[in-house]
Order: C-alpha cells, then structure tokens, then sequence
C-alpha cells in the first residue's frame, strides 16, 4: 500500500484576509507597498506597522482592521483604533523613518477599515490621515 500525503495550505484567518485585501486595494489606487508587518529589528519591540506604502514623495503608514459581520459585532473595526495603539503606531515609525534616513519625507498615518459580510463581500474604508 501506498500512502500519499497532501501539504494543505493553511487557511487564512479574518486578519490576513484583511491585510492581504488592504494590499491589493492600495495597489489598485496606486500606491507602492514599502514593507508588511514591520517590526523594528533594533531595540525594544515596539510594535508592528500592518503595511508601509508610497504614493507619489509620501510614506503611508497603515493600521488595517478587519471584523466579520455578525449580530454581535456593533462596532465598526475602525473603532479598534485608539488612542494608546495611534501611540505606538507613532513610535514605531519613527523607528522607521530613522532606520532608513527618511528625515525629509513627509509621511501620514492612514487606517483602512474592512468589514467582511455575507458571501464574503468586502466593504473596504480607506480613512486617509488619521493621526492629527
């Protein structure tokens, strides 16, 4: 007998679908996308940047949040984005601005909110500058 064993591609989770849909929405609208889920590799960790993009001179930093439709979930997955994580979304890029002498670019904070709904629809919001 002969057994032959099929590698499984790991199925995604509500997170990665989010990311991996935010990606290929910047790309779409123009964007060149710089780094995923950075991680300082100097120091202390101080968190993790979902995308880093460019559009025209300008660094984007992007905080995705994503939520599946459900009767329980009354908060819209941009809500997710307080003031403390605005914080460490600040820090660490600085980390990156720094780490790649990017003192002279100018740069935003950018979320996009992504609600999955039925028959896995996508309603994507790009929310443009939202550290003020």
């Amino acid at each position: 007998m002969i057994k032959i064993l099929f590698w499984k591609k790991p199925v995604k989770n509500v997170g990665q679908i989010g990311e991996d849909s935010a990606v290929k929405y910047l790309k779409k609208k123009g964007y060149l996308i710089l780094e995923r889920n950075y991680k300082n590799k100097i120091g202390r960790q101080l968190g993790e940047i979902d995308i880093i993009a460019k559009i025209r001179d300008e660094i984007i930093f992007v905080e995705v949040k994503t939520r599946k439709m459900s009767p329980k979930n009354e908060l819209l997955p941009e809500e997710n984005i307080t003031y403390q994580k605005l914080q460490r979304l600040n820090k660490i890029a600085s980390s990156y601005i720094k780490s790649h002498n990017l003192w002279n670019c100018p740069f935003r904070f950018d979320g996009i909110s992504i609600v999955i709904g039925e028959n896995d629809m996508l309603e994507i919001r790009h929310l443009e500058n939202i550290f003020r």
